[in-house]
């Protein structure tokens, strides 16, 4: 589970949309962010910028090799204010529906 918080920390930032301009429609295409291995299970966060500013999430579960691919989409609400939100809450959700958990902070007690 070392690695899962790697990803975490490694997330890049993304598209302000506070700076005054409206999001081009490539803006709002679904942003795959860092991809994890957990099992035999590929997870992949996605975002969206929506028109309003504020962020969609999703997570693709993805299993298989070849014609033998498995690839499941959970669009998720509520919707995000920051990027940052909408990530984390895509592997919150990922990982339960894989019935991982989540690892705990460092120094932190159960």
């Amino acid at each position: 589970m070392r690695r899962l918080a790697a990803v975490r920390a490694s997330t890049p930032a993304l598209l302000d949309p506070a700076r005054g301009r409206r999001a081009s429609a490539s803006q709002r295409k679904p942003f795959i962010d860092t991809s994890f291995q957990i099992g035999k299970y590929l997870v992949s966060p996605l975002i969206k910028l929506l028109p309003g500013g504020r962020y969609a999430a999703s997570v693709s579960i993805r299993s298989g090799r070849g014609s033998a691919t498995h690839d499941r989409v959970l669009r998720l609400l509520p919707v995000f204010d920051t990027p940052a939100a909408a990530v984390r809450y895509a592997i919150d959700q990922g990982l339960a529906w894989l019935g991982e958990t989540r690892p705990l902070p460092t120094g932190a007690c159960a």
